[in-house]
């Protein structure tokens, strides 16, 4: 089934999100649902969509499970509709201005979750 793009190129954030994502190893942007989507190779590690509601800009991802709890005491921490039941917060956009470090230090979080080997070595291999 296709999906109606639900996003824009031009939409807040995303210039700056893709910033963040496409530098780790092997990461890919791919969209799918109608929403631009990050990958380490094949697998998911961010979402860019509408935020708590249905309104506004969020990114999603995959935290740690060991920090999962306590990211959720932040106000600007939600758990998605879709992706929540599989550990999956999102970060309002639009709650406060955004710190684009916290952000970056988020999405490493979550691509660690799902890289292999090989691309920990190489992210480590930077660093």
């Amino acid at each position: 089934m296709v999906h109606p793009r639900m996003y824009s190129d031009d939409d807040p954030y995303l210039t700056e999100l893709r910033e963040v994502c496409l530098e780790f190893p092997e990461a890919a942007e791919v969209e799918a649902w109608g929403r631009p989507t990050f990958r380490a190779g094949k697998k998911m590690f961010a979402i860019f969509e509408s935020g708590p509601g249905g309104e506004g800009y969020a990114v999603v991802f995959k935290p740690d499970p060991e920090v999962r709890l306590g990211l959720l005491d932040d106000p600007r921490i939600f758990v998605p509709k879709y992706h929540g039941p599989y550990g999956w917060l999102g970060l309002d956009l639009d709650a406060d201005p955004v710190d684009w470090g916290e952000v970056e230090e988020l999405m490493e979080m979550s691509y660690r979750q799902v890289a292999l080997k090989r691309m920990l070595k190489a992210l480590e291999a930077v660093a």
